[in-house]
């Protein structure tokens, strides 16, 4: 990585998350310093059976609760970052906003840069639209020009192996 404009990422991130979406004319969408709430789970579906085993007194019988694997959710996941000029995300929540949000749904990956500028871990998403924005409060004698938070809700998402 060599461009001037992520000096300022590797210099004040011990890592760094970028955005990149399918069918986007960036070579990337956005670089984040946080992101939370990229979870997977699982739910649990208990089924009680009689089996033919004896229980107690009774011959046959006995209760037996299995355990099986239910539906997969995935949490929506946060971005974080100090405010930029660049309107990229922003026209992407303006067009779910203004309706056919099926249509504005995005692929795209998550990859997660040491700050040697090598991806440590890389995460494929499907079906990707944003849910929220929020910017921060600006103070005059902050640091930053302010916080921008991106919510996004995905349909799928895996971990890709990443090559040293």
């Amino acid at each position: 990585m060599t461009d001037s404009k992520f000096t300022e990422i590797l210099t004040t991130s011990r890592f760094y998350v970028e955005l990149k979406l399918d069918g986007s004319q960036d070579p990337v969408d956005a670089y984040f310093k946080e992101c939370k709430g990229f979870k997977y789970s699982q739910e649990l579906v208990e089924i009680p059976e009689v089996t033919p085993l004896g229980w107690g007194a009774a011959k046959q019988g006995r209760i037996v609760m299995t355990k099986m694997p239910g539906y997969v959710k995935l949490s929506n996941f946060t971005l974080t970052r100090s405010l930029r000029t660049s309107q990229t995300l922003w026209n992407w929540i303006k067009v779910v906003q203004e309706g056919n949000w099926a249509k504005q749904r995005r692929d795209g990956s998550l990859v997660i840069y040491k700050t040697s500028s090598k991806e440590g871990a890389r995460f494929n998403f499907k079906r990707a639209w944003p849910v929220s924005y929020k910017c921060s409060d600006v103070k005059a004698d902050g640091a930053e020009l302010g916080i921008e938070e991106l919510e996004i809700a995905c349909e799928e998402f895996e971990r890709v192996g990443v090559t040293e």
